[in-house]
């Protein structure tokens, strides 16, 4: 699978500089976390769910999430349980290879469903990429993830992932907050072979509050959720070979309500390409706030982000690949001549770059580069937004 892959190569030919590399569920698992993009959630009780992972598959998606978890009823789990081995069944009978579908985890609710779900599955789990595990502490974490290292020795699969999520209220709370990610990073530093990614639950940390943002309002908008973020990229995805991929929270919204505030997507880049029209239903549908939301992500050290619509998938695919710009400076930072460090003018004439405090950003945007690739220069979020969409 590859990002932009669901277009022909003659538009990716036109739309890239260095076009997104292939990579399967067997590729080196920092590849795979930066790879991740948009990843979908889907309840698992959906009655056509292999019908929709091939679907989606085509549009463009390269991970997603089968969930058992808080989008299901306490009622409704045994039924997706059974409902999940017989999608599996049916993704296997069409003969459909692992690398022609996205990444797949199950989010399960308790660390006994993993097991239990491997087994049941049998042979289609080699389908299965690995689970997320909700409401990660300290003290629940281990379980989970012994959990998930004894399905896989059992199974005699070759990898199963682990993806924890972060949305305890201890961790939003002052006094508990630095305890908290310290638990967390020796649970996961413990099991690091087998973190694939780390998943920030913003709506429960809204939730502890009572707070909900509106669709004119980014996460970062809400202070104590940005605060919280801010402290688990402090803890858990430092630049110094000792971090985790930390993934953007979900965006809510996929409809027009009633708008407080302007719309927050400039006029100019729609207008130059002659696509205003495509402007106004980025608007219509809250998918402005969306395109914000997914740039502070970015500004603030995550990558990839929760999406809960597949209209959200090409917004986020379009934002991550890197600029021509971005990649000409990280790739005058690395070489190999500018160890020593320095500073230099950027080959656009626009920036200073400082070798030794710009050189992990480079690593970061390079690795960016080699699974979303990169655009030509006269290519802009706009041209690559339109292409995802028009498949």
């Amino acid at each position: 699978m590859r990002h932009f892959g669901h277009i022909s190569p003659s538009v990716r030919k036109d739309l890239f500089h260095q076009e997104p590399a292939e990579f399967t569920g067997a590729s080196p698992a920092r590849i795979l976390a930066a790879a991740l993009g948009a990843t979908l959630y889907s309840p698992a009780t959906r009655p056509a769910l292999a019908a929709d992972i091939r679907k989606q598959a085509g549009r463009g998606v390269v991970s997603m999430v089968l969930c058992l978890e808080d989008s299901i009823s306490d009622a409704d789990v045994v039924g997706a349980e059974e409902n999940l081995v017989r999608q599996f069944a049916a993704l296997d009978a069409d003969g459909t290879d692992e690398a022609e579908h996205p990444l797949l985890f199950i989010r399960v609710r308790t660390p006994e469903q993993i097991p239990d779900l491997v087994g049941r599955l049998g042979g289609t789990a080699r389908h299965l990429a690995g689970f997320v595990l909700p409401k990660f502490t300290e003290s629940r974490g281990t379980a989970f993830l012994d959990a998930v290292a004894g399905a896989e020795a059992a199974s005699g699969l070759a990898r199963l992932y682990a993806m924890p999520v972060l949305e305890t209220p201890d961790l939003l709370h002052l006094e508990t907050r630095s305890e908290a990610l310290a638990g967390i990073s020796r649970t996961v530093n413990a099991h690091r072979e087998r973190v694939l990614a780390l998943r920030l639950g913003v709506t429960d940390f809204c939730s502890a509050y009572g707070l909900r943002r509106t669709p004119d309002m980014t996460a970062y908008d809400v202070q104590i959720v940005a605060g919280v973020i801010a402290d688990v990229v402090n803890v858990l995805s430092r630049a110094d070979g000792t971090g985790f991929t930390v993934t953007g929270p979900v965006w809510e919204y996929f409809r027009s309500q009633q708008r407080l505030f302007k719309p927050q997507l400039r006029r100019s880049p729609f207008l130059e390409e002659g696509v205003e029209e495509l402007r106004t239903a980025l608007i219509e549908h809250d998918l402005d706030g969306l395109l914000r939301e997914i740039e502070l992500d970015r500004a603030n050290g995550l990558l990839g982000k929760t999406c809960i619509h597949p209209a959200h998938v090409t917004p986020v695919h379009a934002l991550s690949v890197v600029s021509h710009e971005e990649f000409s400076d990280a790739q005058d930072i690395l070489r190999p001549e500018r160890g020593g460090g320095g500073v230099l003018r950027s080959s656009y004439t626009n920036k200073m770059n400082e070798v030794k405090p710009h050189r992990a950003w480079a690593e970061r945007t390079m690795l960016r580069a080699e699974v979303f690739g990169v655009a030509k220069e006269e290519v802009g979020f706009v041209d690559l937004l339109t292409a995802g969409l028009q498949v």
